[in-house]
């Protein structure tokens, strides 16, 4: 099992204490950027109604992605499967902030801290897999 201070970590590597902290916030953010694309008015118009069924869509799918990806790195610590399991999230997250955008613009940039988060856990999660 995955213990934050048992393994050797990248330099930059925040202190264990951070990443509730942090992702509390980024769910927050999450939460009212799906909220303003869950209540966006379409007024029958199928091609909004259609960007927006797509959002929905990516951001459900990416919510299971981002589950899962605890799991393969901290349960199993499959650290390269991991990473490659970030990098599918990180490129559907872009695709939820792109189409987000063509709704409602305060959706998608509070996605952005998100996508800079999973950046950064990239070099995290990639880092752990060089060094252990």
């Amino acid at each position: 099992m995955f213990q934050f201070d048992m393994v050797a970590k990248p330099p930059l590597a925040p202190p264990g204490f951070l990443f509730p902290i942090v992702w509390t916030i980024l769910y927050i953010m999450m939460g009212i950027s799906s909220y303003l694309i869950f209540e966006h008015d379409d007024g029958g118009d199928r091609k909004i109604s259609s960007t927006k069924d797509r959002c929905v869509k990516l951001y459900v799918v990416q919510l299971i992605f981002n589950f899962f990806w605890s799991i393969i790195f901290f349960r199993f610590s499959l650290y390269y499967v991991a990473f490659a399991w970030l990098v599918i999230l990180w490129v559907m997250v872009l695709a939820l902030i792109v189409e987000s955008h063509k709704l409602n613009k305060m959706a998608a940039y509070l996605l952005i801290p998100y996508l800079l988060w999973m950046t950064f856990a990239g070099y995290l999660n990639i880092g752990i897999a060089v060094l252990n």
